[in-house]
């Protein structure tokens, strides 16, 4: 791959991305539930990587690894996309967006704009990740094929477990307004969000070859490292702890003490 086609292809999935959350924009226009944000997102970032996957560069024949990334991005999307699509069906408003767009009063479909053309920005590593991944030069099945197709199975059956135990810990009315502290969630406060991390990592274990003959392989890194970003620091935990902390108090900061945040782990004696 050229700096050229690597520029070309940086554009290309960058407007791709700005289209998409303009349509998750005028969903949350129409619908007035923020809800349909994330879904729009998450089908529209799969989509794209699909297409970056399959594009041909340079009329080179179609390689094993663009279908592996293709399958990743559909099975990745389809999964999450319906998990949150259902969900938002269920709601009226996603209540991290609902505090920013309460805050921001009669500017707000301005500002809302504004921040979703900012995720578009932040979710293009994301998309290069697929695209460096599946045009990664080396003919044929690799043993970091199958150990990139490992950590996707683990990552999509982790998350979609953690994502069950969760809905299946509210559809019990007993457990109103307490906290879900079984299965997986006992060992993390969000290992939904440990897993959808850790299989971005099967990006860049397709894409990097350590002999240098490919460069380009390294900027796969950026997928993973821009998702923990994203859910640890930006728009994933912070906001939603927040709220936990408004709406359930003592007994989900008793939660923190004595479960880890984000990896997997023993849980902590706070005796």
């Amino acid at each position: 791959m050229t700096s050229l086609q690597a520029i070309v292809a940086l554009i290309a999935i960058s407007a791709a991305l700005s289209v998409i959350m303009t349509g998750a924009w005028l969903a949350w226009r129409q619908t007035g539930n923020s809800g349909w944000v994330d879904t729009v997102w998450t089908f529209g970032l799969g989509l794209t990587g699909i297409v970056a996957a399959l594009v041909s560069i340079a009329g080179e024949p179609t390689m094993p690894r663009q279908i592996i990334v293709a399958a990743f991005a559909a099975v990745w999307a389809a999964r999450l996309g319906l998990h949150i699509a259902t969900r938002t069906a269920k709601i009226t408003d996603d209540p991290r967006y609902a505090d920013l767009i309460k805050g921001w009063g009669a500017d707000a479909s301005r500002q809302m704009f504004i921040l979703l053309q900012k995720q578009a920005l932040v979710s293009i590593p994301l998309a290069f990740a697929m695209f460096v991944a599946a045009h990664h030069p080396a003919p044929g099945f690799e043993a970091r094929d199958l150990l990139a197709i490992l950590i996707m199975l683990i990552a999509v059956g982790g998350e979609g477990i953690s994502d069950w135990q969760l809905q299946t810990f509210k559809a019990n009315p007993a457990n109103k307004g307490g906290i879900n502290d079984v299965g997986l969630w006992r060992f993390s406060r969000h290992p939904n969000y440990f897993f959808e991390t850790f299989g971005w990592l099967a990006y860049p274990v397709l894409a990097i070859d350590f002999t240098g003959a490919y460069p380009w392989g390294f900027a796969a890194l950026l997928g993973p490292a821009c998702m923990y970003w994203l859910l640890v620091y930006v728009s994933g935990i912070p906001p939603l702890e927040e709220h936990m902390l408004r709406t359930r108090g003592d007994k989900f900061r008793a939660y923190q003490r004595r479960t880890n945040a984000f990896f997997l782990g023993p849980v902590k004696d706070v005796s």
